[in-house]
């Protein structure tokens, strides 16, 4: 082997080195940021829900409830823009800008993650979230749900009726239709609840599709698995539909639609 030959392998060599080396710190970076920024969003998290949980049992319900909502939707577009300003996440959440001034909506967004509400919320300052009753017991999320107004989904009667008090009152009701996150390939089967709220409140039904270039946080993917970064996520807004008819076939046609939407999405 000559000298020239010699001389651009051994540049070869290091330059693969090098590369290898600023990739590992970049993953290190972005880890450490990642899981560093959800360790601050749950301390900052608790300082408000306990905040919150005081005020619960200070404030009237027509007070305490909006501002719960307006103080959740901002902590989530603070952590949402930091992950964007630090590179760890990529968001076009632009389209649910235009639900900002609707009111009585019942929102119905795919779930493939743990950041799905943490995304829909981020941008919408008057919503109620459906959750599951032990978050509610939650010391870093209970008192700042309480407060808001969100409902538990474990009592379907109580689920339905508080539901229709909140998107008569003017307010968004974001449900996640499959009850919880998607375990399938594209869309799991639907719960009829969110058609019966929207039918009782003669509120109109909002389809959202939510995209990701990853499962990071889906079902089974648990939080200290490692995933690719930069995270994609893209929301589109579906039509609008109102709950007319037979609410089986109501849902089943719309899940339908989902699979549609999101299978072709994904292909």
């Amino acid at each position: 082997m000559d000298d020239a030959a010699t001389n651009d392998l051994s540049f070869a060599t290091t330059s693969h080195r090098a590369g290898s080396r600023a990739s590992f710190v970049q993953r290190c970076y972005q880890y450490l940021v990642f899981y560093g920024l959800l360790a601050a969003f749950g301390a900052s998290s608790l300082v408000w829900s306990l905040t919150a949980a005081l005020l619960y049992l200070l404030l009237p319900r027509r007070l305490g409830e909006p501002l719960g909502q307006f103080m959740i939707m901002g902590g989530c577009r603070y952590f949402v823009w930091l992950m964007q300003l630090s590179g760890i996440i990529e968001c076009d959440l632009a389209a649910l800008d235009r639900l900002r001034r609707q009111q009585s909506l019942v929102i119905i967004p795919n779930h493939p993650t743990l950041l799905d509400a943490v995304l829909v919320i981020s941008r919408l300052p008057h919503i109620v979230c459906t959750t599951k009753a032990r978050l509610l017991r939650n010391p870093f999320l209970g008192g700042s749900a309480r407060l808001a107004g969100f409902i538990r989904n474990d009592r379907p009667t109580r689920l339905v009726r508080d539901g229709i008090r909140q998107v008569r009152a003017g307010r968004q009701l974001l449900i996640f239709p499959e009850g919880t996150r998607t375990s399938g390939a594209i869309v799991d089967q639907f719960k009829g609840g969110f058609a019966l709220i929207a039918k009782r409140a003669g509120a109109p039904v909002q389809t959202v599709f939510i995209e990701s270039n990853s499962r990071f946080l889906g079902k089974n993917w648990p939080l200290s698995r490692k995933p690719e970064f930069p995270l994609l996520y893209r929301v589109r807004l579906g039509p609008t539909l109102p709950v007319d008819g037979e609410i089986h076939e109501f849902v089943r046609l719309l899940h339908h639609s989902y699979q549609s939407e999101l299978g072709g999405a994904a292909s």
